[in-house]
């Protein structure tokens, strides 16, 4: 299979759990019904659909492969949470919160995946 149509089932099924991860965690974990399911949804497809094509396409030649990971990892949970912050409106520290536990549950359900 193509790298890059590894890629694209990588952007669908991380699309999936991170946005589901995003509601459960906005409308149950922080009681919040304020904020409209869709711009739930729209804000948590934006956040990967940004880092993601950095992650896999940008950051690899400029990033030892030994720190890959890590590195690749932290700059994905800062720039998610300062789009959830900046374009959702959650403030800093739940816009952490929602970005460290989707990417650690996109993280790990990608792990067992493969």
């Amino acid at each position: 299979m193509l790298y890059e149509t590894y890629f694209l089932l990588a952007l669908v099924t991380t699309w999936i759990i991170e946005i589901c991860v995003l509601v459960v965690l906005i409308r149950f974990a922080f009681r919040n019904k304020t904020l409209p399911l869709l711009k739930i949804i729209g804000i948590g497809a934006l956040c990967t659909a940004i880092t993601l094509p950095y992650l896999w396409f940008v950051l690899p030649p400029f990033v030892d492969a030994a720190y890959y990971v890590q590195i690749g990892e932290a700059l994905v949970f800062l720039v998610e949470a300062v789009i959830l912050n900046r374009l959702l409106g959650l403030d800093l520290k739940r816009a952490l919160i929602c970005s460290f536990v989707m990417n650690a549950a996109s993280f790990l359900l990608g792990l067992v995946l493969l």
